[in-house]
């Protein structure tokens, strides 16, 4: 079939919208029609240059869409379902999968290469294959997924938000709940809340944290922060410090979470000495790969007993993460439509990361479905019929 997709053909560069040809899913595929998909920044990594890609590639991997064609060997999901992707794909067998740490298995080693776990490329612009992110490529009006990419959730959950916990939602709340293991009365400091910092400061408010305080240059952000859970907010890391000291004795935060847009060295080893004696410095954001070293003092790291962890998919599974915080949203206890700062267009996709940049949102969403445009409530309702 023929669908429309943003591709990257080059680095530094910018998604270009153009038809494509998508094949039939496989055995252990379905074909999928892409309702939402949000707007992470780790595809702008792709398009900065920052990580090494296979290009040409479809982006996109924070996505939600309905089941309209399933494989021969597909037996967990019928047309008709509606899904969330996972940007790294459980296979349930490996060493990783067996452990609990789907987060880690081993088919995620494919993330960068965007070919199927199965094998190959389902996506096709004038007989070139074409590479999807992590195995999805959500950036598409409709899109083939192996099951082991895909998770299914209730059909009464919003798509344009449920996109959200695909990616941004569990990757932030988990850093906090699961990476930096927050307890009651905690004090926790947080540098850059975007998609995902939001929500480590959603985690950090639903683990009891007594302060969550917020470090980032955007207005806007700092604004919205307190709505999602944060006590204090700055715009400069040494005056957030000076305040975590001033409220623990001079001993430093219980926890630091680094999820800036582009993480550098520099933001880990402010973090590490803004922490107190035995307290863990959390590292979620991406930096450039390649890029080395953390200014910070190895003696002080050592003779206090501090740790830095790194933290991938907020440390926990997609087939069980997915799942929870949708419950929560339904609860009342997560906040999801809020995120959600504007809505755009697949043509308005270059426009929609600019806003990114210039620290308009905290998540922008693609909508992708033919009555998205008119309103979030008519595409609710279409979607609901057209389940």
């Amino acid at each position: 079939m023929k669908t429309h997709a943003a591709i990257l053909r080059e680095q530094p560069g910018q998604w270009q919208i153009e038809e494509v040809d998508l094949d039939d899913p496989g055995p252990t595929e379905v074909l999928v029609e892409m309702v939402a998909t949000g707007l992470c920044h780790s595809d702008e990594h792709a398009t900065s240059g920052d990580m090494p890609i296979n290009l040409p590639i479809v982006g996109g991997h924070e996505g939600a869409g309905i089941i309209r064609a399933i494989g021969s060997q597909v037996t967990d999901y019928a047309v008709g379902d509606h899904i969330v992707t996972s940007f790294i794909p459980s296979c349930g067998k490996c060493r990783w999968c067996a452990m609990g740490l789907q987060n880690l298995c081993d088919f995620g080693a494919n993330t960068l290469i965007g070919n199927q776990p199965s094998g190959g490329y389902r996506m096709h612009s004038n007989g070139e294959d074409l590479a999807t992110m992590a195995a999805l490529g959500t950036f598409a009006e409709w899109q083939v997924f192996d099951e082991a990419s895909i998770v299914k959730i209730d059909p009464d959950i919003p798509l344009d938000v449920a996109a959200l916990v695909a990616c941004g939602v569990p990757t932030g709340y988990g850093s906090a709940v699961n990476s930096a293991d927050i307890h009651n009365g905690d004090v926790v400091i947080i540098f850059g809340v975007g998609g995902i910092g939001m929500n480590a400061v959603q985690g950090a408010a639903a683990a009891g944290a007594s302060h969550i305080v917020v470090v980032d240059p955007a207005p806007f952000k700092r604004e919205k922060a307190p709505e999602f859970g944060a006590t204090e907010v700055f715009a400069e890391a040494q005056a957030a410090i000076d305040f975590v000291r001033s409220i623990t004795n001079g001993q430093g935060a219980d926890a630091a979470i680094c999820t800036p847009g582009v993480l550098h060295g520099d933001i880990i080893g402010t973090a590490t000495d803004a922490i107190r004696k035995g307290g863990i410095v959390v590292v979620t954001s991406m930096s450039p790969l390649g890029e080395v070293g953390i200014p910070t003092d190895l003696f002080s790291l050592v003779m206090n007993q501090k740790r830095i962890q790194g933290a991938l998919y907020g440390s926990w599974s997609p087939r069980y993460a997915i799942p929870t915080l949708l419950g929560l949203y339904k609860q009342g206890k997560l906040k999801l439509d809020e995120l959600v700062t504007n809505r755009y267009t697949l043509d308005q996709i270059n426009d929609a990361y600019q806003d990114m940049r210039d620290g308009k949102n905290i998540r922008g969403v693609i909508l992708l479905s033919p009555v998205a445009t008119e309103s979030p409530a008519a595409l609710r309702e279409a979607v609901t019929v057209g389940a």
